[in-house]
């Protein structure tokens, strides 16, 4: 605690000296946040990213973090006010008492709270971006998204969709309103586990219907189609369904399944590619 109280108030100090300078501290939290940030924020600005920033597993900017301090693991309160922060990003789903320490030391919090759609990756964007005075920077951003996914709507539009699922070992399945959704969106893909499934977030699927599904694929994160289909090969109900039985596959890269950031438009590229080979011809 004493330590902490220490921190705290060399924090305040380094608050003083860049708030005269005009000057921001940025603390991220998350990986999403740590995405958002690298985005719209000039590199004198990033302070610490958080620990799992470097992990390609995660993130799409793991190359481009490592240039940068990151959180321990545990990314307390003390770790982060060592950092002299004049701005900590959140998600909603960060530790509510961490948040108030960190408001308590009298540091600026911003938490993430929307990050469903590509829409709401924009207004982060944009919200962050008024925070750092590089609002032209975030707009730069969104309009290259802007036309990535217009070329890719082009291409794909009046295809019919194909009929998709994105299985999991914990038994939940991705419904309605999650990224999952917004991927199969604008991708030309129909998310079964919403439409057929009617779940909503993620969700226990119905196990028995589930096998009257009509999958013509499922949505995988990996490398290696032999180690990411083999969990589901032994593995009710999946281990019974024709799609997964006959390895029809789709692969992704570990972190955009999970993207809350405008970098799952790389992800829609992605899967659009592997859904309607012959539109990119």
């Amino acid at each position: 605690m004493i330590k902490v109280r220490i921190l705290v108030v060399a924090g305040f100090a380094l608050l003083a000296s860049f708030a005269a300078e005009g000057g921001q501290r940025v603390v991220s939290q998350t990986v999403g946040t740590d995405e958002f940030l690298m985005a719209v924020a000039d590199p004198g600005q990033i302070a610490a990213l958080s620990h799992l920033s470097r992990d390609p597993s995660f993130t799409a900017i793991a190359d481009r973090a490592a240039d940068f301090p990151h959180l321990r693991i545990n990314g307390d309160a003390e770790n982060i006010l060592q950092f002299g922060p004049t701005l900590v990003l959140f998600a909603d789903y960060s530790r509510a008492e961490l948040v108030e320490q960190i408001r308590r030391a009298g540091v600026t919090v911003l938490v993430i709270d929307r990050y469903d759609s590509l829409e709401d990756a924009y207004a982060n964007l944009r919200r962050l971006a008024v925070e750092l005075g590089t609002e032209p920077r975030a707009e730069a951003v969104i309009e290259d998204c802007e036309t990535r996914v217009a070329i890719l709507n082009e291409k794909i539009d009046g295809r019919p969709p194909v009929r998709v699922i994105a299985p999991s070992t914990y038994g939940r399945l991705p419904g309605a309103q999650t990224t999952f959704q917004d991927l199969c969106d604008h991708a030309g893909a129909e998310n079964l586990a919403a439409v057929l499934g009617h779940l909503v977030g993620h969700a226990r699927p119905p196990v028995e219907q589930m096998l009257t599904w009509p999958i013509d694929t499922v949505v995988l994160a990996g490398d290696s189609l032999d180690l990411a289909i083999r969990p589901y090969l032994e593995l009710a109900p999946y281990s019974l369904m024709e799609a997964v039985r006959d390895r029809r596959a789709v692969l992704l890269e570990s972190w955009q399944l999970a993207c809350v950031s405008h970098h799952r438009v790389s992800a829609y590229e992605k899967l659009a590619r592997a859904l309607h080979p012959e539109a990119f011809e």
